[in-house]
């Protein structure tokens, strides 16, 4: 009677072990491990960024919004002209005819929160920032769920908590190391700036994921290269041309003003790619991890203090965005798009990268009409 007894529950073990593979084959899929790895890209990006941001300061040359627009006309050249040669709804003299004053929004909110979160750090400290920083996740979730019609699941709700957990222990290990740097001059004006340019950055990122993932990606770079140059070159006549004359060049000041431009030229250029495969609210979860990445340049860089906390928060935070992205949301599609065609130009580039997976769309859609 034992031997039966044995063998049933050994087979229901290797049914159970089984399972559990395909489980975790089901989580963790190829799509999954490509957006967390161009996540981590996006993050370097930023730290990119973020270094030469600091050696320029370093230098004395505090022009926000002349490397803004040295970004905005960078894709103004290359992805601009391409929406000259189309015909058709995907011609730029129709697209500034029917949706002109929905991408002078779009350029607006992003010119005008690259510029506040720069401004905010006169005023208030590093910590401040940080934490005031991830306010862009709750309002683009607000925002996904009004205008984009997106439906999150509770996972999807525990995952950003445990983001934010991570971003608590990153901003604690901070704190430890002594790197609470920054300003207290009017610390109420600071985070006040940080909490609206989140706002402004959660409204970018909306137009973002609705014209990557209806429209085309060369649209999206195309008119923010547009109106994000026209912006940007107005607010820069207007504020910072003394601080540019002022800048002392030199071949230093100018490989640094080169590194910026193209670390933002990429990160512009390749954000929109992991937003089609997933959102931008996911996107905005995988970018908490780029302060450890600036962290962790600093340690050598910059002298920063080692703690084992950053690389808790590290893993904390990446933990929370497998969660988020574990389980798919329920997606509306705008306008009665067919989600099969959402594109209207083609991007061969960027099909290869969605494509490289092999597996299938894990976004689920339902039949909803909005329109943003």
């Amino acid at each position: 009677m034992e031997g039966p007894t044995e063998d049933s529950l050994c087979g229901k073990w290797r049914n159970g072990c089984r399972l559990d593979r395909d489980r975790l084959k089901d989580i963790f899929s190829c799509r999954l491990l490509k957006t967390i790895a161009m996540g981590q890209v996006l993050s370097l990006l930023i730290c990119g960024t973020a270094g030469s941001c600091q050696y320029l300061a370093d230098a004395g040359v505090e022009t926000p919004m002349l490397q803004s627009f040295l970004n905005y006309a960078l894709l103004l050249l290359t992805y601009t002209p391409t929406l000259c040669i189309h015909r058709g709804d995907a011609n730029i003299l129709k697209i500034l005819r029917t949706k002109w004053w929905k991408y002078l929004v779009m350029g607006l909110a992003d010119v005008e929160a690259n510029y506040m979160v720069v401004k905010a750090y006169q005023f208030t400290t590093l910590t401040s920032i940080q934490l005031l920083d991830c306010f862009v996740i709750p309002v683009l979730m607000v925002l996904s769920w009004i205008f984009l019609k997106t439906r999150y699941r509770p996972l999807h709700f525990v995952a950003v908590m445990v983001c934010l957990l991570g971003v608590g222990a990153m901003v604690g290990a901070d704190i430890v190391a002594g790197r609470d740097q920054g300003s207290t001059n009017d610390v109420v004006l600071g985070d006040g700036l940080v909490l609206l340019s989140s706002v402004l950055y959660a409204v970018s990122n909306l137009c973002q994921e609705h014209t990557v993932k209806n429209l085309s990606r060369v649209e999206f770079l195309g008119m923010m290269g547009l109106f994000g140059t026209l912006i940007s070159g107005a607010q820069l006549a207007a504020l910072e041309i003394n601080a540019v004359k002022a800048i002392k060049w030199d071949l230093y000041i100018f490989i640094l003003f080169a590194v910026y431009a193209l670390c933002m030229y990429a990160l512009y250029s390749f954000m929109p790619v992991v937003v089609r495969l997933t959102s931008a609210t996911a996107v905005n979860l995988s970018l908490l991890t780029a302060d450890l990445f600036s962290l962790f340049c600093g340690l050598f860089l910059f002298s920063y203090k080692f703690s084992v906390l950053y690389i808790v928060s590290f893993i904390i935070i990446t933990v929370g965005f497998i969660m988020f992205n574990a389980v798919p949301t329920l997606s509306a599609v705008p306008d009665g798009a067919d989600p099969q065609v959402a594109d209207a130009v083609s991007d061969p580039a960027a099909d290869r990268l969605l494509a490289a997976g092999g597996d299938t769309q894990r976004t689920r859609s339902v039949v909803m009409f909005t329109t943003l």
